[in-house]
């Protein structure tokens, strides 16, 4: 049976993951940090696509490898139209849509476009895989309170159904036939409610609600953050800022760093230790809405992401919460092995490719339109 060499791109805020599978198997893997300074000579993030291109082609020959050997390229998803779970082909029209910015600009914009590039030069596939506009809500739990605001579905998606889909395993079950709830914690944090192969509910955590987290100030006060909007102390970008990126653990303590945090705290830091807790009594709180959801039917819970590797946060979570479901711990991101084993699956006939489109999420059901 033919093998197959899977290029996985993933660009970050500051730096370039870059790895190469031979089919399931990690055979190269390696990051490329990008100084501030590097990336302030930018005036937009699409603007890096040929200073990122090219670190990446030459980390690949520093390392000994032939980049015309690969079978597929596989590039991390970024801020596209909302769309069902999947492994999707790099269109131009997906192309266009991550270079100009159409939904918002993110790094993770980056992977896919750099990916079609390499596949037009090279003549092979460009893939994305589950990327975090990932929408498969159900009609009630997009409704909210003003009729002019809906729920949206943007979360770690790509990190959330590759765990979900190995505890599955795990448990002797396909992931089309298990009800998981999987909390991915970094430096955002989201919660979400997998029901038979679907995320019917999820906290937005890329706009910060759900929990707090070490830089996301979570859900908020409505009455007062509209008091705050309008305080005249913030304009709309500072204030944006103070909800993503300078909020949570950052706006208490000064730091997104847990181990700085927990030094303080056996130093006595009696308010660090507060924060802390905090953080994990909202993550179990957002796991206790998700297992109402899911009518208490659940096969497990999963804690993932970075934070997951902190016993002493996850037995927080696990005291408030191990009534619920058997607590599964998958440390770290999976996110370059999913996005090899997306690109593999399609390239061996066991999944089809999705073509990305304009697409609506309709209120009683998903579909593309």
């Amino acid at each position: 049976m033919k093998s197959y060499r899977i290029l996985v791109i993933n660009p970050g805020s500051t730096s370039t993951k870059v790895a190469v599978f031979e089919d399931k198997r990690e055979i190269l893997m390696t990051s490329i940090s990008h100084t501030e300074a590097d990336l302030q000579q930018f005036s937009t993030i699409s603007g890096q696509h040929s200073f990122r291109l090219t670190f990446i082609e030459e980390a690949l020959i520093k390392n000994g490898f032939d980049i015309k050997t690969i079978d597929c390229v596989v590039g991390r998803g970024g801020l596209l139209h909302p769309v069902p779970s999947g492994t999707y082909r790099v269109n131009e029209a997906m192309f266009r849509d991550l270079k100009k910015g159409e939904w918002g600009e993110h790094a993770a914009n980056l992977g896919g476009a750099i990916a079609y590039h390499i596949g037009q030069e090279l003549g092979i596939p460009a893939y994305i895989v589950d990327p975090v506009v990932v929408d498969e809500l159900g009609p009630v739990a997009r409704i909210t309170g003003m009729p002019e605001l809906e729920r949206k579905s943007l979360f770690h998606a790509l990190n959330q159904k590759a765990v979900a889909r190995k505890t599955a395993e795990d448990l002797g079950k396909k992931y089309e036939e298990a009800n998981l709830i999987v909390v991915h914690m970094g430096g955002g944090i989201s919660v979400g409610a997998h029901e038979k192969g679907r995320v019917v509910d999820v906290n937005n955590a890329f706009d910060g609600d759900g929990p707090f987290a070490p830089e996301r100030a979570g859900s908020l006060p409505a009455g007062q953050l509209v008091e705050l909007c309008f305080s005249g102390k913030y304009t709309k970008e500072e204030l944006k800022k103070r909800l993503v990126g300078n909020a949570g653990m950052v706006a208490h303590l000064g730091t997104n760093d847990m181990r700085k945090c927990k030094k303080v705290m056996k130093d006595g830091d009696t308010r660090a230790r507060l924060i802390y807790e905090a953080m994990a009594y909202q993550v179990a709180k957002e796991i206790g809405s998700c297992a109402a959801v899911l009518k208490g039917k659940i096969d497990g819970i999963i804690l993932t992401g970075g934070l997951s590797y902190d016993e002493a946060f996850v037995n927080m979570i696990r005291d408030r919460t191990q009534w619920i479901a058997r607590i599964f711990i998958s440390p770290g991101e999976k996110e370059m092995e999913a996005m090899a084993l997306g690109g593999f699956r399609v390239c061996r006939g066991e999944d089809e490719a999705r073509v990305y489109e304009f697409m609506r999420i309709e209120r009683r059901h998903l579909e593309v339109v």
